[in-house]
């Protein structure tokens, strides 16, 4: 199991030392730093290079929404975790569109933390579930759409099965397809789209009705 390099950011000293603290007796996940504020964040993560930042989206200097897209400009390959005391759809929509993977609530259990780190390592969505029905309500307004480059078929399937939440792995169970085939569909997707995540990509599938929440 690969080792998971993990920054935390957040303006508070104690919530820092308690996630810290709690990641350390987790195997297969190491806190390489902290940092208190936005900039500090970017400045960290160049220098340390993280697999997954856990970012609070209010901080002080650059506040945590422009400090992912600093980030995703920088460091593209960086996955981010919001974790943050907030369930506005503003701020889930704007840190998801920043290129955030998941957006975690600070009352959620240990448990739920480990697998929401574990998921954004692996490149998969994770969301709480208040702020899912938060972004529920927003896909249930009317929204323009810019022309998007044309999916084939076997694309928007993958897309569908996206928006399902199914992993890579189970994508090629379902369509009896290999991996890296998925993932080659998924990069497709994402570039035809002009977007940074799966998560964005589940959104859009949902918006365009792709896909269906009741699937």
């Amino acid at each position: 199991m690969d080792e998971i390099k993990v920054l935390i950011a957040d303006d508070h000293t104690v919530v820092r030392k308690g996630i810290r603290a709690l990641l350390e007796t987790e195997p297969g996940i190491t806190v390489v730093g902290e940092a208190a504020d936005g900039e500090d964040a970017i400045h960290k993560a160049l220098a340390l290079k993280p697999d997954v930042i856990l970012m609070d989206l209010v901080m002080p200097k650059l506040d945590g929404v422009q400090a992912i897209k600093e980030l995703r400009e920088k460091l593209p390959e960086i996955k981010v975790l919001v974790l943050t005391s907030f369930a506005e759809d503003r701020r889930i929509v704007a840190a998801i569109e920043a290129g955030a993977l998941g957006y975690l609530l600070k009352d959620s259990s240990p448990e739920d933390l480990v697998r929401a780190i574990r998921e954004v390592h692996r490149g998969e969505s994770s969301l709480h579930p208040k702020a899912a029905q938060q972004l529920i309500k927003k896909l249930q307004r009317p929204a323009e759409e810019p022309e998007r480059e044309k999916l084939t078929a076997r694309e928007r399937k993958v897309l569908a099965l996206i928006a399902r939440g199914l992993s890579n792995r189970e994508i090629a169970r379902e369509l009896s397809i290999s991996e890296p085939t998925v993932r080659t569909h998924v990069s497709n997707i994402l570039r035809k789209l002009g977007l940074k995540s799966r998560t964005q990509a589940a959104l859009y599938a949902l918006r365009q009705g792709l896909a269906s929440l009741e699937e």
